[in-house]
């Protein structure tokens, strides 16, 4: 039997990069997926398509994750649409650099509205269904610069620090419920948002790893897996750093 056999996750920000790869990986345990993205453009009626060729039920919604109205909305929508929520996986999320100085408060609101007040959102949507089936995990993804920190990344580091606050605290209060919430913090990962970097800044973050390589977005989906299955039924309130060693 695959892992996820006959649960239903929801991935938001899924449409590319970590949230397709771990929309896919679900699937691939026989997972039945509902993704969110801001809108369902091209790239994600693709990403439909090739989480439907693995043979279970998808289904991708427009819905803006900062947004407290329509993340209840929509997931009232999953919810009827699929029968019940077994996993949520808090991936939305922007970056907008800059060193502090310069930072405008557009800047700093934008990150900390996406991404972080994203996850008080929809877990705050899913959790009477998960409470009434006395059963969930809430995966959040943070970062290792939530834990250790990053020079011009003022906003973005203290959204994803602020998520790893949250999940400690949320496993607290619904542990009881066998409800679990872990945090996922990625660290130099190849995707279409690191792709851009210059090739410089990309070797200077290598040389920092003492696997000397950057991860791939299905590193972070294999972690989200075991978060996701009963293999960790007994953890809860956990960071994880996927990072090649990075944070140590």
């Amino acid at each position: 039997m695959k892992l996820l056999e006959g649960k239903t996750a929801i991935v938001t920000g899924a449409a590319r990069g970590i949230g397709k790869a771990i929309a896919l990986r679900f699937a691939q345990e026989g997972c039945n997926i509902a993704f969110t993205d801001l809108v369902i453009n091209e790239a994600a009626e693709a990403t439909e398509k090739e989480i439907a060729a693995l043979g279970v039920k998808v289904k991708g919604y427009a819905s803006n994750a900062a947004n407290y109205e329509e993340t209840q909305a929509v997931v009232k929508q999953i919810a009827d649409d699929f029968g019940r929520i077994d996993v949520l996986v808090n991936n939305a999320g922007i970056t907008k650099d800059g060193a502090l100085k310069r930072m405008t408060e557009d800047q700093w609101d934008a990150v900390i509205a996406v991404n972080l007040k994203s996850v008080f959102n929809f877990t705050k949507a899913v959790q009477p269904v998960m409470w009434k089936q006395a059963s969930g995990s809430v995966i959040n993804m943070s970062s290792v610069v939530g834990v250790s920190g990053n020079a011009n990344q003022c906003n973005y580091s203290a959204s994803k620090a602020g998520i790893i606050g949250f999940t400690k605290s949320a496993a607290k209060e619904m542990g009881l419920r066998g409800i679990r919430h872990n945090a996922v913090a990625p660290g130099f990962i190849i995707t279409e948002m690191t792709g851009v970097l210059p090739e410089d800044v990309k070797k200077s973050w290598e040389a920092q790893i003492p696997m000397r390589r950057g991860g791939t977005p299905e590193d972070v989906a294999n972690t989200c897996v075991f978060f996701a299955s009963d293999l960790s039924s007994y953890v809860t309130g956990q960071v994880v750093n996927v990072c090649g060693g990075m944070n140590t």
